[in-house]
């Protein structure tokens, strides 16, 4: 491990020596720990880690090893059942890093810190004093109001845990608004005085709650009597004097090689000016040249825990981490020796996970650090903690005014390059300005770099409209448990909407009705087709849990770390289930999911969109759908959802569907893009719900109405909805490495869509002379979809398909539809409707076609 420690100097003895105060504790503390004095009327001294990234600058791998392995602890503390009901809040500034750390090493806690930047219109749902601070109060801001009122485990974070004040404050705080049976207490150092030990105990049983405490080291600072008033006096005389004659305060030349000269060789003040008359106009450099890098930071995912952070938020930014970190390597300059990521006062954990994720990509020695609030003096001496100071103001436009704030131990610290991450609340002019950050770095560093990660604010919450009803949920409609889907339909179970399959074919091909307007009759599989069923799932489970895993975890990642999954009824509901049971297995997290429905030719029901935009924010909206044929369903939602904003006056919603497989190459978010069997396609209702198709027809559907479908009550006897998706469920976890490693090789890969599927449906439609692509559909999916409810041509096979369409063959044999075998075929099969079909084109049994 790399603890700043100087040539065997404890960088505490310069305060030790001369104000008496002591430090006591477990061995490697004084490794851990040094000591500087504050300008601060309440507290003399400052107890400075050398592991916290904030005045020290480390490796980033260190700081972040420090807290997850304090996380560990506590996971191992609660067990795995109640580390999973566990949330974290750290506090603010100096532990937002830390705490967020103990929260990825306990694994699927959410994590919130505790702010002084007030958000307006948002109601705190907590709030603290530290009394020994500089900037006493603490607000707590979750967008999610429930984030906080669970009986999980509550585990407060600090850098340091000292009097304990601050701790009993929170907990008594937040037990009066949120009673919980355990809180677990963290800290890297507990330095608890004697008098002081015993507080917690006698606070757990005041509010009849188990306390618990975890630290990285523990020990006690010994102060003697008037430490206060005689550090106030050594921090004024040595100002004073030391600005008289010529001390340095901000790195100046000397024999510590941890801090060689500034560039130009000159002593600096306090405020990183020189302080020799001849070198005041020409100690710094000209406004240096900054480069800006745009680290792609995904779309949504909040800069840090400040309004509460997630499991899936935190899958996103792993998955997000090495492409950010690979563009900031790009952006150093050639050479580049010891490069810092230094971070903005609240603003510790993305430039830590970015800076952790660039250590081993480049050949510098790359250190972590941020900047703050504290007022601190610096004392370039071996024996002091802090031993430099850069000031420069506020840039953020502070709720409590303009000030001063500080970056410590950099100037003239060696480094070469400096990557400054600001949240874009804080790039502002005053960064900018000649007395800014940038500018006083730019003094000192020879190449600045700006890295402006998006400020996350929540969205302001609206009222639903009272017009839309709720959405449908099991045993009432469907037979899927009611937290699995909400179905955004309207229930016609007692109207009469199926006809032959014959009539339908007839009357939709000649125009006379649309698809949606009449249901087929139901398919119910023979013995041997349901056999075929059952054997299919079971070979296939696992490849579906992959191909599941993979296209959620992609979404995760890169669509929305809290997605709202909208399936398209019927065949993306199951799919949207199993996304939504993926997410609880692997994360703990309980995604919302609804089904709506989309019509060829009419588009999707605006009032499901209406009302999820008036429950959910747009932009996490995620739309699911089983496979892709040629892609027509992907461009009728994005002319629809396109029609539907400009309209509405809405935006945010993605038009782009994430799937289980593409075999068209109609999207960028799948599972696979191979054309193999779903077992859910091979049958209708059965295995989705007992829902049927979704129907849009003027005399049973409003304006105001939501589509409708049918629930089969009475196939309850053939349902296979629960037994399917149990299969798959069950094969998750023995595919997360593959479908980890997946999605890293997605991440990284090119998957633009090249609708491929499209063409070949065309050059078949041609071919075929059906010159109709709406009666070609390609895939094994919509194949068995002809099969089951249209009335089938022929059937073109991929030379050398397997097991895959066996049931397709089986289908195929009892409607008498010949199987042509292709050798070249983009999918694994082919459906053609017939394209002249009259009820007269069927044979006398019903089911041949004569040409």
């Amino acid at each position: 491990m790399n603890i700043a420690v100087n040539n065997g100097d404890w960088s505490g003895s310069w305060v030790a020596e001369r104000l008496g105060v002591e430090l006591e504790g477990d061995d490697g503390l004084r490794a851990l720990l040094g000591l500087a004095l504050r300008r601060n009327p309440k507290r003399a001294h400052l107890l400075v880690s050398n592991v916290l990234g904030k005045h020290v600058p480390q490796s980033p791998a260190v700081v972040y090893g420090h807290g997850f392995g304090l996380g560990r602890r506590v996971r191992d503390l609660l067990g795995e059942a109640e580390a999973g009901r566990a949330v974290v809040v750290g506090y603010a500034e100096t532990a937002t890093g830390l705490g967020h750390s103990v929260a990825d090493g306990i694994g699927l806690a959410p994590y919130l810190h505790s702010t002084r930047r007030p958000v307006p219109g948002m109601t705190p749902a907590g709030g603290f004093e530290e009394s020994h601070s500089h900037a006493t109060s603490h607000l707590l801001l979750p967008e999610d109001p429930a984030l906080l009122s669970g009986d999980g485990p509550l585990v407060l974070v600090d850098d340091e845990f000292s009097t304990g004040n601050t701790i009993l404050n929170t907990i008594r705080d937040l037990h009066a608004r949120y009673p919980r049976k355990r809180y677990v207490v963290v800290a890297l150092v507990d330095m608890r005085s004697p008098a002081d030990a015993g507080r917690l105990d006698d606070l757990a049983g005041e509010i009849g709650a188990e306390v618990d405490l975890v630290a990285g080291a523990s020990g006690t600072v010994r102060l003697p009597a008037g430490v206060l008033e005689k550090g106030q006096e050594l921090v004024a005389r040595y100002e004073e004097s030391g600005a008289a004659a010529g001390v340095p305060d901000a790195g100046a030349a000397g024999p510590v090689a941890r801090f060689p000269a500034p560039p130009t060789g000159a002593a600096v003040d306090a405020d990183g000016q020189s302080l020799r008359p001849a070198a005041r106009a020409t100690g710094h450099r000209a406004a240096p040249h900054v480069t800006t890098v745009d680290l792609h930071w995904p779309h949504g995912l909040p800069d840090g825990g400040r309004h509460g952070f997630t499991p899936a938020h935190r899958i996103r930014l792993e998955a997000a981490l090495p492409a950010m970190a690979a563009r900031l390597a790009e952006a150093l300059p050639l050479g580049a020796r010891r490069v810092l990521a230094l971070g903005f006062e609240e603003l510790m954990y993305a430039p830590l996970r970015v800076a952790r994720e660039l250590e081993p990509l480049v050949a510098a020695e790359v250190r972590y650090s941020t900047t703050t609030r504290s007022p601190v003096l610096a004392v370039d001496d071996p024996g002091y903690a802090i031993r430099s100071r850069l000031v420069f103001p506020a840039h953020d436009d502070p709720a409590d005014g303009p000030g001063e704030r500080y970056a410590y131990n950099v100037a003239g610290a060696g480094f070469d390059a400096v990557v400054v991450f600001v949240d874009s609340a804080g790039d502002t002019p005053e960064l900018h300005a000649p007395d800014g950050l940038l500018a006083r770095l730019g003094a000192y560093v020879p190449h600045v770099l700006l890295a402006v990660v998006p400020s996350y604010v929540p969205a302001p919450t609206e009222e639903s409209p009272a017009m839309l009803p709720e959405p449908l949920r099991g045993p009432a409609f469907s037979s899927y448990p009611p937290e699995d889907v909400g179905w955004l339909l309207q229930d016609l179970s007692e109207a009469t909407l199926e006809a032959p399959t014959e009539e339908r074919e007839e009357a939709i091909q000649s125009g006379g009705a649309h698809y949606a307007e009449s249901l087929p009759v139901e398919y119910q599989p023979s013995e041997r087709y349901q056999a075929l069923f059952h054997a299919a799932l079971e070979t296939s489970a696992a490849r579906i849990a992959q191909a599941v895993g993979v296209v959620t975890e992609t979404v995760l990642a890169e669509r929305s770390a809290r997605p709202v999954l909208v399936s398209l009824a019927r065949a993306g509901t199951p799919v949207g289930v199993l996304m939504r049971r993926w997410a609880r297995f692997r994360y703990g997290a309980e995604l919302p999911h609804y089904a709506v429905s989309i019509v060829r030719g009419r588009g999707i029901d605006a009032n499901a969109l209406r009302w999820l935009a008036a429950h959910h924010d747009p932009r996490d909206v995620v739309f699911v759908d089983g496979w892709t044929g040629k892609g027509a369903i992907t461009r009728e939602l994005a002319d629809a959802v396109a029609e539907f904003e400009q309209r509405e006056g809405v935006s945010g919603f993605d038009p782009e569907i994430a799937v289980l497989a593409d075999p068209g190459s109609c999207v960028r978010t799948y599972g696979t893009r191979e054309d193999f069997l779903i077992p859910s396609a091979c049958l209708n209702s059965t295995v989705s719900g007992l829902i049927s198709r979704t129907v849009l027809r003027a005399d049973l559907v409003g304006p105001d109405d939501f589509h409708g479908a049918k629930f089969y009550r009475e196939l309850a006897a053939a349902d296979v909805s629960v037994a399917f998706l149990d299969a798959v469920a069950a094969r998750f976890g023995e595919v997360v490495d593959a479908v980890d490693t997946a999605v890293k090789e997605l991440a990284v890969a090119d998957r633009t869509p090249t609708w491929e599927g499209w063409a070949a449906v065309e050059r078949i439609s041609e071919e075929y002379g059906i010159h109709d692509v709406n009666l070609v559909k390609p895939g094994v999916g919509e194949t068995t979809r002809v099969l089951l409810r249209r009335v089938p041509w022929k059937i073109l096979a991929r030379a050398g398909a397997g097991a895959d369409l066996d049931h397709v063959r089986l289908l195929a044999e009892q409607r008498g539809v010949p199987v042509e075998e292709v050798g070249e075929l983009p999918y694994t099969c082919v459906g053609l409707i017939h394209p002249r079909y009259t009820r007269g084109a069927t044979g006398a049994d019903g089911r041949a076609v004569n040409l």
